[in-house]
């Protein structure tokens, strides 16, 4: 069903009266004070003809619907489920009353150019920003945050640091974080403002090849110095087909860009045939870089087979491809071009985590691009990039993984019917905060920021019709062409790549499928100055994120502080930090997660050590120390507060009084439709000091019974103690071990050595 087909927002296009300053985002509306005050002297009428209409009208559907078989209940069933849905309020713009924005506050209010150079800069200037300088006729534009050293400066680049911002008087800086390259959006404007045409997307640590953008880039669409040629093209002719790999057509099949869906880095074949498309509309013009490329955290920490930097080539000679409507490819902010007429796609999101937002704002840009009859092109390569070989971070990517591959057949079902681009691009906004792929945040950014386009000068541009909603043409024989891409070397991939690369991609790609939504919480009890980033290395290639609890906390390393024997009572607040994960494992430090073994348990189900013998335990309260009894005073107490079904389930599974269930709790799962009951548990036991492997069975007696839990860890291998790690106690054929000690950075790569056993993959990681 297209987006056009639900219930819309508000349109934007009623008519608004004025009073709207500059530094107000949005205008408003007065009403007709006759109409009002006719309105008010017969409210009491007006309502009760609605009642009547409504009641009526309800009626008669119930019974129509009823007689045709369907259930009423159903029906208010599903009216309080859609009452549930999200709903972000519309803003409301007044697109013919914007105030223009002139710079009267910086030193560079009477600079022009039509091409400009975007950098964020957090650091004293870079070898490669330097560089970037250097290129004629490209003036160099760097953003400050919060982290750029007071005294930055560079000759021949323009510096705007916090405080210039701040005095600029756009909408966006409300929205802007201190500390993110994000506010590359308020240089955007400023380049727009001071009349830019060309915008080069690019971070610090990228040489442009040959130091000229105009030998690998089409700087010139129209005029003199455009090149009219056409172009090769993908085929459009399985429509199925949304997204592609661009860096196989270049000649690495291997390799994959950041925020291409994990389950199409498997495909690996090049394409059968191209098709062909004029020059001249490539607003958006994304070009490859060497050395380190722009890939995700999976690759850089699962294809690395030592501690040397990535120097990864592409094919120079390799054509460059345009991308047919329907068809997406990811796009970052480290080496693109914006032509003037895509401009509007520079908007950097600002409620995605940071490694998302420039991947988000590509396909959501690519989209809206088909509206004014622009496709993007990839380039063969345009930059070399250094590899600093510095920590990936994973937590910044986690709303790639995830949500991605929805994201792009949402937006390629999505149609509008407005009649101006600015209209469209609010729409889809809004639409999208609906759908959960930003936040409403996001929504009232991008108001803000097209009120600040049309405020320093933007002309937005024509609609044009929709390719891809046209009946689509047979593609002839004379119509297709060849193009065999090379197969550069792969050796720092560290492996053959022959059927063992599928293989071991797509087990990491089937795992990361399965577990992607689902949180680690992983209590340390050992030195996590010493381990853990490198738990989050081992987890954090499968998980949705990895949350580090410990005795101590540790800014540095993200590390938070909790108590082992009540760290129950800290679960709920990171259930609800992570409301849209699918469930949560947690996870002791002494045991190790054979995580390629969990693959078949059901995720809608309790997983714990029930049948774990050594693990689980019930302990007679007689004749024992006074710890049991108190313990099990307390959760006769806790019982008796329970709502019906959770102490039901409990009173079912515990028969006999006398007696108190014990778990040493070191795995267990919940999953996300259980969390509420997990979380009254916890209120329920407020202050009360149950110790966690006491309050854990209990939790887990009273959500279900156990015969409905899952049996993944029954097979596990535990043991009380062991004096030693030792090979001969690990194995790769059961979920989980218990127990391995972990405290030094070589207690983490003996591990590492024996768990590839199961995952291959993890050799590269030592």
């Amino acid at each position: 069903m297209f987006v056009q087909d639900r219930i819309g927002p508000p349109d934007e296009d009623s008519k608004l009266h004025n009073h709207q300053s500059r530094n107000k985002s949005f205008s408003i509306s007065s009403k007709n004070l006759d109409f009002a005050a006719w309105v008010s002297e017969n409210l009491y009428k007006i309502l009760t003809i609605l009642l009547l209409i409504t009641t009526v009208a309800a009626l008669f559907y119930l019974r129509n619907y009823s007689a045709a078989g369907g259930d009423a209940a159903a029906l208010f069933c599903l009216q309080s489920t859609q009452s549930h849905s999200i709903h972000p309020k519309f803003p409301q713009i007044n697109w013919n009353s914007i105030d223009r924005i002139v710079d009267k506050t910086t030193p560079f209010s009477s600079f022009r150019s039509e091409k400009w150079i975007v950098v964020s800069v957090s650091d004293y200037p870079s070898d490669s920003l330097k560089k970037l300088t250097k290129i004629k006729g490209w003036q160099v534009l760097a953003i400050g945050n919060s982290k750029t050293p007071k005294d930055w400066q560079l000759k021949g680049a323009i510096y705007l640091p916090l405080e210039m911002q701040a005095e600029l008087g756009f909408r966006v800086i409300d929205f802007l974080p201190y500390d993110s390259y994000v506010r590359k959006t308020v240089g955007y404007l400023f380049a727009i403002q001071h009349g830019a045409q060309k915008i080069f997307d690019v971070d610090d640590r990228g040489d442009v090849i040959d130091n000229d953008l105009a030998k690998h880039f089409d700087v010139e669409l129209t005029g003199e110095g455009a090149r009219q040629e056409v172009i090769l093209q993908y085929s459009h002719e399985n429509p199925n087909r949304t997204i592609v790999n661009p860096y196989i057509h270049f000649g690495q099949r291997s390799v994959w860009p950041r925020g291409l869906p994990l389950e199409n880095v498997g495909d690996l074949g090049h394409e059968e045939f191209y098709t062909e498309v004029f020059g001249g509309k490539q607003f958006i013009q994304q070009g490859i870089s060497n050395g380190l490329p722009d890939v995700d955290s999976v690759f850089y920490f699962t294809r690395k087979p030592t501690l040397e930097p990535f120097d990864i080539r592409f094919d120079d000679r390799a054509p460059k491809v345009a991308l047919p409507q329907g068809t997406m490819v990811p796009v970052n902010s480290f080496n693109t071009i914006f032509h003037s007429s895509a401009f509007w796609g520079l908007m950097l999101p600002v409620s995605v985590s940071t490694m998302a937002s420039d991947v988000l704002r590509g396909y959501w840009a690519q989209r809206l691009l088909w509206e004014v009859g622009g496709y993007v092109v990839v380039y063969p390569p345009t930059v070399h990039r250094y590899d600093r070989i510095e920590a990936y971070p994973f937590s910044e990517e986690k709303d790639l993984h995830v949500n991605v591959g929805r994201l792009i057949n949402f937006l390629v079902g999505w149609r509008s019917n407005k009649h101006r681009l600015f209209e469209k691009i609010l729409e889809l906004s809004y639409v999208m905060a609906e759908e959960g792929f930003w936040t409403e945040k996001d929504l009232q950014f991008t108001a803000a920021w097209l009120q600040d386009l049309l405020a320093v000068g933007y002309q937005q541009p024509r609609l044009m019709s929709l390719e891809i909603d046209r009946p689509r043409a047979n593609i002839g024989h004379g119509d297709r062409k060849e193009f065999v891409p090379q197969k550069l070397p792969s050796v720092h991939l560290g492996v053959e790549e022959i059927g063992t690369v599928n293989y071991e991609i797509g087990n990491l790609i089937r795992w990361r499928k399965n577990f992607g939504n689902v949180v680690l919480i992983m209590f340390c009890s050992g030195p996590v100055e010493r381990t853990a980033l490198e738990w989050r290395l081992l987890y954090g290639r499968i998980f949705k994120t990895v949350i580090i609890l410990s005795g101590e906390k540790n800014v540095d390393l993200a590390v938070e502080e909790g108590r082992l024997d009540y760290v129950y009572k800290y679960l709920p607040k990171l259930f609800d930090r992570y409301a849209s994960a699918e469930g949560f494992l947690f996870l002791q430090d002494d045991t190790i997660l054979n995580y390629w073994n969990l693959i078949q348990a059901d995720k809608s189900k309790l997983w714990i050590t029930n049948k774990v013998s050594k693990s689980w335990t019930t302990v007679s309260i007689s004749g024992n120390s006074d710890w049991f009894p108190k313990q099990a005073e307390m959760v006769k107490k806790v019982v008796a507060t329970m709502p019906a079904h959770l102490q039901v389930n409990f009173k079912e599974s515990v028969k006999d009084h006398q007696s108190l269930t014990i778990c040493n709790s070191e795995v267990f799962y919940v999953p996300r439709h259980f969390v509420p009951d997990f979380i009254d548990l916890v209120n329920l036991v407020g202050d009360v000091d149950i110790h966690h492997n006491v309050a854990i069975p209990m939790f887990f007696l009273a959500m279900d019974l156990p015969q409905n839990f899952d049996s993944v860890f029954n097979s596990m291998r535990y043991k009380q103690k062991i004096q030693s790690n030792s090979t001969s106690f690990y194995s790769p054929e059961v979920p989980a071990i218990h127990p391995w000690n972990v405290s030094t950075e070589q207690d983490f790569i003996k591990l590492i050595r024996i768990m590839a056993a199961g995952d291959p993959l993890l050799m590269e990681l030592v």
